[in-house]
């Protein structure tokens, strides 16, 4: 008990000390996403209108439309689906058949934009700079998903401007173990739109 004493002591002077070297940093400015390209994701549940973030999040924006001009998506799932959480795709094909990407990019979620419902994120291991082509869209807030003093965060790079009631479709059909949907759910296509006001 009485080796605690220094310590409250210490943090009671440092929190009232009139040192002006204790000044506090301002707060971060987080930057608004910005709809710099749009892309049209048709699935066989609906179509979503995409808006990526090229200006804030360059890296994983630039990532996301290197594999949407190659055409990687075509033809991938959305291969887990939490509802109240997020729905997770283009890294499989039919059958759970893993597809080949690029190489990982680097976690940009210290950027500071928040995991919020209908905003797009990268996947990734524990490694925070793991991220290849597997992207999520949130469905509600998720701000535990953030970046922190404690964590790396997923690096969102993007929202969904039209479309939502399609992921939250998605975001609750049946699913086997590992919350992989009974029924597959398909990314048929992906392609560049006229951005819109949303």
């Amino acid at each position: 008990m009485n080796k605690m004493l220094p310590l409250l002591a210490c943090l009671t002077i440092t929190a009232c000390g009139s040192d002006s070297s204790d000044t506090p940093e301002p707060p971060k400015v987080v930057p608004a996403l910005k709809a710099d390209v749009c892309y049209l994701m048709s699935t066989n549940k609906g179509d979503m209108t995409l808006a990526i973030d090229l200006t804030n999040t360059p890296a994983t924006g630039l990532n996301f439309k290197d594999y949407v001009d190659s055409g990687f998506y075509d033809a991938t799932l959305f291969h887990r689906t939490i509802n109240n959480f997020m729905i997770q795709g283009g890294g499989f094909t039919t059958g759970l058949v893993f597809k080949p990407t690029n190489d990982p990019i680097i976690n940009e979620a210290s950027v500071g934009i928040s995991n919020k419902r209908g905003t797009i994120a990268m996947a990734r291991t524990d490694n925070p700079d793991s991220a290849t082509a597997q992207f999520f869209i949130n469905v509600l807030d998720n701000p535990h998903l953030d970046a922190s003093d404690s964590t790396a965060g997923y690096a969102v790079f993007g929202k969904v401007i039209s479309g939502m009631d399609i992921a939250d479709q998605i975001s609750i059909v049946p699913t086997l173990v590992n919350d992989v949907p009974v029924d597959e759910i398909t990314i048929d296509t992906v392609a560049e739109v006229s951005c819109t006001t949303s």
